[in-house]
């Protein structure tokens, strides 16, 4: 994982209830965060969830991050090849480091 990711994990964990109090967490918040959650999915995913329980809720959440992890590491793989290429000005190779950073 890298360190904008856990950073950004740390940040939006920040938010939950602590471990103590998540025992007790009431239906209302799990509806609240499970309407969160569906408020992030692409409109065809979240639309799909609606459909179905919270669980679909879940899995249509899993699978829409494992989409952004996939899109993530291809995109890192297009810019390295660009980096390598030897069309690329000093420049341009600047511009492609700082986005794989």
């Amino acid at each position: 994982m890298s360190s904008s990711r856990r950073s950004r994990s740390r940040r939006a964990g920040s938010s939950l209830p602590s471990s103590s109090s998540r025992s007790s967490i009431s239906e209302d918040q799990i509806t609240e965060l499970l309407s969160k959650l569906q408020a992030l999915l692409p409109e065809s995913q979240a639309r799909n969830a609606h459909r179905g329980s919270a669980a679909r809720v879940l899995q249509e959440t899993c699978s829409y991050i494992r989409s952004l992890h996939q899109e993530m590491d291809n995109l890192s793989e297009t810019l390295a090849q660009l980096l390598d290429s030897p069309n690329v000005t000093s420049d341009q190779a600047a511009v492609i480091r700082s986005l794989l950073m």
